[in-house]
């Protein structure tokens, strides 16, 4: 399962990466929106953990890219990572087009949860593909 941490914040970066890493995946790492829409260009990426408080693009334009780039198909699955934790922030993160939203501080066990949930079907949609 290919990983992306969009993540601005170096300090931020390091700390998501330890805890990937606890759970036995690795990531990538871009610092904004824009490194994002060119990161996908180059490598098919299943999970995209996006900040959304970034600069250049952030993470809810860059969502809103990716989702219009799909056509509708949405085949990379986007996880809000931010501090935003109002409801109406919440909501903002699926109306731009992300899958699920963790708040920050991220709680390791949620992460876990989170990830093992959509690895999961990022998983059963690879079988699927093989067996076609």
């Amino acid at each position: 399962m290919r990983l992306l941490l969009a993540e601005d914040s170096a300090v931020n970066q390091r700390v998501a990466l330890m805890q990937l890493q606890k759970f036995g995946y690795r990531a990538d790492t871009v610092a904004n929106g824009l490194e994002v829409i060119e990161a996908i260009s180059r490598i098919a990426y299943d999970i995209i953990l996006m900040d959304c408080q970034m600069p250049e693009l952030d993470g809810y334009d860059a969502a809103k890219e990716i989702r219009r780039r799909e056509g509708g198909k949405r085949e990379i699955i986007i996880i809000a990572m931010t501090a935003a934790a109002m409801e109406e922030d919440r909501r903002r993160c699926f109306e731009s087009g992300m899958d699920d939203y963790i708040s920050k501080p991220v709680d390791p066990k949620r992460l876990a949860e989170v990830l093992a949930k959509w690895s999961e079907r990022v998983e059963s949609s690879q079988i699927s593909i093989a067996s076609d």
